[in-house]
């Protein structure tokens, strides 16, 4: 069974990368990223390394999102100014 989940796991991953690459709205790529990122977790818990996972959880889910997501909102500002 954890097998089958991790086989899921990995191809949604990759199914993500590739949407996160291809998407034409950034906000889109941010969004995929992070899924890209949970389903990590989901991975590192899979391969027993809990460590390794809440530390992508904080960071690599957590804090890499909010700063994407704060660098486009200022991104929109600076270019409402232009």
């Amino acid at each position: 069974m954890i097998e089958i989940i991790g086989v899921i796991t990995g191809a949604l991953i990759i199914v993500f990368g590739i949407l996160a690459v291809e998407s034409k709205k950034l906000i889109n790529s941010v969004v995929y990223l992070s899924l890209l990122s949970l389903l990590s977790v989901l991975s590192f818990i899979i391969m027993k390394a809990p460590d390794v996972a809440i530390t992508e959880a904080v960071i690599g889910s957590g804090l890499v999102t909010f700063l994407f997501i704060i660098t486009l909102m200022q991104d929109k500002k600076a270019g409402d100014k232009k």
